[in-house]
């Protein structure tokens, strides 16, 4: 039996990965309610304030760790669209890689954010500040600017796959 990729991400799939977009640049950016928390906690004098900015920056955390297990069912059923085939080869490896790490990221940073939150884990609050938030603006530079570079360089519908979908 021949099964067909998709040509394009369906809008199930672009939801969710434009939400949990979203939800990443949100904790990347506004990560004052977090700091703030951990500093004061670790005085022992955190404010109730500070516990309800730190749990925002942990349920929009666990939204993405939601969002990203949504994403790998969604794959898993609907499939994504084939790498277009005039991709040098080492942009193909590059893309796998990133993405196969970017994947990775959607459950390390949720999963050691809620071993340092709830559970206290201090090594896994370090790997998650220092260690998986580094990589994950780096891989995110790298992937916006790869979906640059398909759409003004190689003039590639992947960036269209992922905003307005293409039509057959």
């Amino acid at each position: 039996m021949l099964i067909m990729k998709p040509i394009s991400y369906s809008v199930p799939q672009r939801i969710v990965h434009w939400a949990t977009a979203l939800l990443i640049f949100f904790n990347l950016i506004f990560t004052d309610g977090i700091e703030t928390w951990h500093r004061a906690a670790r005085s022992g004098a955190a404010t109730d304030a500070q516990v309800a900015d730190a749990n925002i920056h942990a349920y929009v955390g666990i939204a993405i760790l939601a969002l990203a297990v949504i994403r790998i069912v969604l794959l898993a059923f609907q499939g994504k669209p084939a790498v277009p085939a005039d991709e040098p080869q080492l942009a193909k490896l590059a893309s796998a890689v990133v993405h196969g790490l970017l994947y990775l990221l959607l459950f390390l940073l949720p999963i050691s954010g809620i071993a340092a939150y709830y559970f206290g884990v201090g090594l896994a609050g370090e790997a998650h500040a220092e260690v998986f938030k580094t990589v994950l603006w780096l891989l995110l530079g790298l992937h916006i600017a790869a979906a640059l570079v398909h759409k003004f360089y190689w003039k590639t519908d992947v960036l269209d796959r992922m905003t307005k979908g293409v039509k057959a």
